[in-house]
Formats: structure tokens, sequence, C-alpha cells
């Protein structure tokens, strides 16, 4: 039987914080399906390789511990570990061993890794000036990062997509 508070609970959230969160859940995948299409068509990498690439250029030494970047990329144990072998396979990324912690494995940028990226950043940085600063004045799109730095869990000193 629906009662009235049923009837309340199911209703449509239309609260600004409700209305917020939709759209950026939805800015946030189509912006990823149309950057992942590019860089996928161009260069033969996903978003998330990118990203990978991109985490391990900015490292020191160009290399983190496996646990560390699936924390980054937000990514579970399995799913850095499917992802680097694939890396690891094109040969952008090699596997490398702590010498005093067997336990402890790392992801290290090789030369053709940090090359590949450097090639794949000039068509990501298109695609998003495309998405983003065609549609957006400097303005709004300085007050959107602002406000998106307000957000819970966000680095706001997170401000690159490009290598090195």
């Amino acid at each position: 039987m629906i009662t009235s508070d049923t009837t309340k609970t199911l209703a449509r959230d239309k609260s600004p914080q409700m209305l917020a969160f939709v759209r950026l859940l939805r800015a946030h995948a189509a912006i990823t399906r149309h950057l992942s299409a590019q860089l996928l068509g161009s260069h033969g990498l996903t978003l998330n390789d990118y990203e990978v690439l991109l985490h391990l250029s900015l490292a020191e030494e160009r290399k983190l511990r496996r646990v560390d970047l699936a924390e980054r990329v937000l990514l579970t144990a399995s799913g850095i570990t499917r992802l680097l072998d694939g890396l690891e396979r094109a040969g952008y990324v090699e596997k490398g061993y702590c010498t005093y912690d067997a336990r402890v494995t790392y992801a290290i940028l090789t030369e053709p890794g940090l090359e590949k990226l450097r090639e794949a950043a000039q068509t990501h940085i298109a695609g998003v000036n495309e998405l983003l600063g065609e549609n957006l004045g400097e303005t709004q799109l300085s007050l959107l990062a602002t406000l998106l730095a307000q957000v819970p869990g966000v680095d706001p000193d997170a401000a690159s997509c490009s290598p090195e």
C-alpha cells in the first residue's frame, strides 16, 4: 500500500544540490566519452591510460607504487593491474620492484611512454579546450574551477593535464 510518506519519498528531489549533482554527473560522462573517443582514435589510449601516464610523468623518478597509482586514478587493485598490463605490453610502462620490501611493486614510465604521453597531450588539451574553452568564458571557467575545488576530496592543486 502506498502511503503519502512513500509518495513524498518517491517524488523527484528538485533541490539545488540534487540539480548540481545530476548535472555534474552528466557533464562528467559527456566529457569523458568525448575525450576518450579522441584519445583512442588518435593515439590508441583510453582516458584512464592517459591519466596513468600523466601521473607517472609528474612523479619523482617517473615512478609510483602501483597501490598509490590506483588510488590516484580511482581504480581498484585489480583494475590498475589490468590497465598497467596493457601499458606494459605496449612498452609505455614497466614494472619495478622494491629492494627492501618484496610486497611493493612500482609502475615506471618508460621513454616511449613519455613520448606517447607528449603526443597524446596535444590531442587531450585541444579536446578540453574545445569542450570547455569554446563554450564557457574565462570568468565562467574560473568560477567553475573554484566551485569544484570546494567539493570534499577534490585536490585544489591538481591543475594540469600536461606531462612534466
